[in-house]
C-alpha cells in the first residue's frame, strides 16, 4: 500500500472515529438528556459530585460534554465552584475509563452494536428507543474505526520512516507532549486522541518512552478544549474548566518531572506498551480525582483570585452593559455581545424570582422595593437590546445571524414579561400583606413553595440555555413544564376542598393563593418558551398537542 493510500485510510479512520464519538454523545443526551442535566446540576458533596461527573461522563464519552453542562449550571448559579470542580475531576476519571474498556479486545462486538443499534435507531417507534439505537450504533462504529486504524498504520510499522521519525522525536520528552497537546486540541476529543495513540503503541509504533510523554499531553489537551469552548460564557462559567486545567496541568507537570528524571515507569501494570500506557492514563485521572477532592476548595480560592468578580455579587443592579455600539457592523460579534446581555436579563430574573416568596411570607417595604428596582433594570435592558439587534439587523446578516437575532429579541421579550408579571402580581401580593391581609394554611403555603422551586428550577435551566444552547436542557426545561402544569393542578384541586371544607385561612387568602399559582404558571410558561427553537432544529417539538384527526 503506497503512503498516499495509508494516510486517505487513516485520515477516513479517524474522522470515523470522532463522528462515532459524538454519535454516541448526541444519542445519551437525546435518550436520557433530562436525567443527565439534572444529574450534572445536581452537585451535593464532592465525593458524590464526583460520582456522577464520572458516571455521565462514561455514559457520554466525553469529560469536554460534561464540563460544558457544568460551566452553564455554575453561570446560573446552580453549582456551586467546589462542588463543580469535584464533577469534572470525577468527568476526567470517567473518560479515561471508556478508553480503559474500549482498549479491550471488542472487534467481535462491532458487528452486533452496529446491526443491533442500527436497527433501533431505524425502526423503533419511541423517540427514546432510537435515540438509544443512535447510541450503540455510535459504539459499534467506533469499535469498527479503532479496527480500521489499526489496518492502516500496519505498513508504517513496517516501514523504517515513521519509527525512525518516533524514535528522533523521542530524544525530546517535552517536544512530544507539546506536540500530544496540540494534537488533542485539535481533535477536540481526549478520547479520540488516546485511542489513537495506544493503536500506534499496539502496533509497535510508539514505545513507552514516548508513549508516556504522549499521555500526559493529551490529558493537558483534554483541559485546553473546555477552557476554549467556555472562554465567552460570564466568568462563573469560565471558572470551572480553568480550574479543571490547573489541577491537570499540575499532576501533568509532577508527572514529567519524575519522567525526565529517569523515574522508572516499569511498575506500570500491563504485559503491553499500550496496556501499560492506557492503565497510566486510568491511574493518573483516578490520583487526580483522589487529591484534588482535597484540594478543591483550595483550587477554588485560587481560581477566584485569578479571575475576580466584574461587580460585588450584593450591587444588583450594578453592570457594564455588554452592547457595544462598535461592533454593530460586525454582526458575528454583536450577537455574541447581545447574547451576554440577554443572559444578564435572565440573572435578573433569577434574582428577582428566588426570594420573592420570602418577601410575599415576611414583607418589608425595603424587600418590596428592592426587587422593584431589578424589574426596573429589565425593562432597561429590554429596550436596549431590542434597539441593538434591530441596529444589527440593518447590515448584511447570513440566515442563521438572522435567525439568531430573532431569537435574541423573542428571549428578551419573555425575560421582560416575566419581570412583569413577578412585579405586577407577586409583588401586589407581599404590598397587600404589607397592607394588612392574612397569611396562608399551612398545607396551601407548602404548595406554593413547591410550586414556586419548580419554577425557579425552570428559570434557572434557561439561564443555562442562554449559555449554551444544548438541546438536553431544551428538553428538560419542557419536562419540567409539564410537572409544573401538575403541580398547579394539584394545588388548585386542593385548595378548593380546603375551602368546601370551610378553612378559615383558606378563605381569607384564597384570592391571593390562586393569583400566585397563576403568575408562577405564566412565568414558567414564558421562559419555556425560549427552549423551543432548539427543539424545533432537532425535529423534538410537535406542532400540536391534538390528537391527528382520523
Amino acid at each position: 500500500m503506497t503512503l498516499p493510500a495509508v494516510a486517505l485510510e487513516l485520515a477516513a479512520a479517524t474522522v470515523l472515529l470522532l463522528y462515532a464519538v459524538s454519535l454516541v454523545k448526541k444519542g445519551v443526551e437525546a435518550a436520557s438528556g433530562d436525567m443527565v442535566a439534572r444529574i450534572v446540576g445536581g452537585g451535593g458533596g464532592r465525593l458524590r459530585a464526583a460520582f456522577y461527573g464520572s458516571l455521565v461522563a462514561i455514559a457520554l464519552q466525553s469529560s469536554t460534554a460534561v464540563a460544558m453542562l457544568a460551566a452553564g449550571f455554575a453561570v446560573s448559579g446552580a453549582l456551586a465552584l467546589d462542588a463543580g470542580l469535584a464533577v469534572l475531576l470525577g468527568a476526567d476519571l470517567g473518560s479515561a475509563l471508556v478508553v480503559k474498556i474500549l482498549s479491550f479486545d471488542l472487534h467481535w462486538l462491532a458487528p452486533l452494536l452496529i446491526v443491533g443499534g442500527g436497527l433501533l435507531h431505524l425502526k423503533a417507534r419511541s423517540r427514546r428507543a432510537v435515540e438509544a439505537g443512535r447510541g450503540l450504533l455510535g459504539i459499534g462504529l467506533l469499535l469498527l474505526s479503532l479496527q480500521m486504524i489499526g489496518h492502516a498504520t500496519l505498513p508504517l510499522a513496517q516501514s523504517p520512516l515513521l519509527p525512525s521519525a518516533i524514535a528522533f522525536l523521542g530524544k525530546d520528552a517535552l517536544t512530544v507532549m507539546i506536540l500530544a497537546v496540540a494534537f488533542t486540541w485539535a481533535l477536540h476529543s481526549s478520547v479520540a486522541a488516546i485511542l489513537l495513540i495506544l493503536t500506534f503503541a499496539a502496533k509497535g509504533i510508539v514505545p513507552l518512552d514516548v508513549g508516556i510523554p504522549l499521555v500526559l499531553g493529551v490529558n493537558l489537551g483534554g483541559g485546553l478544549i473546555a477552557l476554549w469552548l467556555t472562554r465567552g460564557l460570564p466568568v462563573e462559567g469560565r471558572r470551572l474548566p480553568l480550574g479543571n486545567l490547573l489541577f491537570r496541568a499540575l499532576f501533568s507537570a509532577a508527572a514529567f518531572a519524575l519522567f525526565s528524571l529517569h523515574a522508572p515507569f516499569d511498575w506500570l501494570p500491563g504485559d503491553t506498551v499500550a496496556g501499560r500506557l492506557v492503565n497510566l492514563h486510568v491511574l493518573f485521572n483516578a490520583a487526580l480525582v483522589l487529591i484534588g477532592l482535597v484540594g478543591c476548595g483550595l483550587m477554588g480560592r485560587l481560581v477566584r483570585l485569578l479571575t475576580p468578580e466584574a461587580a460585588s455579587e450584593g450591587e444588583l443592579t450594578a453592570h457594564v452593559s455588554a452592547l457595544d455600539r462598535s461592533l454593530i457592523d460586525k454582526p458575528a460579534q454583536a450577537l455574541a455581545a447581545a447574547a451576554r446581555e440577554v443572559l444578564h436579563m435572565g440573572n435578573l430574573i433569577t434574582r428577582m424570582l428566588e426570594p420573592v416568596m420570602t418577601v410575599i411570607h415576611s414583607p418589608t417595604p425595603e424587600a418590596v422595593e428592592a426587587l422593584r428596582r431589578v424589574d426596573g433594570d429589565i425593562h432597561r435592558a429590554h429596550s436596549e437590546i431590542k434597539l441593538y439587534i434591530a441596529a444589527v439587523n440593518r447590515g448584511v446578516l447570513t440566515e442563521a445571524q438572522s435567525r439568531r437575532g430573532i431569537e435574541l429579541t423573542e428571549a428578551a421579550i419573555h425575560l421582560e414579561y416575566a419581570g412583569d408579571v413577578v412585579a405586577k402580581s407577586l409583588l401586589q401580593m407581599a404590598q397587600e400583606r404589607l397592607d394588612g391581609a392574612g397569611g396562608f394554611s399551612p398545607q396551601g403555603w407548602r404548595e406554593l413553595t413547591l410550586l414556586h422551586g419548580a419554577v425557579f428550577s425552570n428559570v434557572r435551566l434557561a439561564a443555562n440555555l442562554l449559555v449554551s444552547p444544548d438541546p438536553v436542557i431544551a428538553r428538560e426545561m419542557v419536562r419540567q413544564k409539564e410537572h409544573v402544569r401538575s403541580l398547579v393542578e394539584a394545588s388548585s384541586k386542593n385548595h378548593l376542598e380546603r375551602l368546601r371544607q370551610g378553612l378559615a385561612a383558606s378563605i381569607q387568602s384564597s384570592d391571593m393563593h390562586l393569583e400566585i399559582v397563576r403568575a408562577l404558571k405564566e412565568v414558567n410558561s414564558l421562559v419555556t418558551t425560549m427552549a423551543y427553537p432548539r427543539l424545533r432544529e432537532t425535529g423534538d417539538l410537535l406542532e400540536s398537542r391534538l390528537v391527528p384527526a382520523v
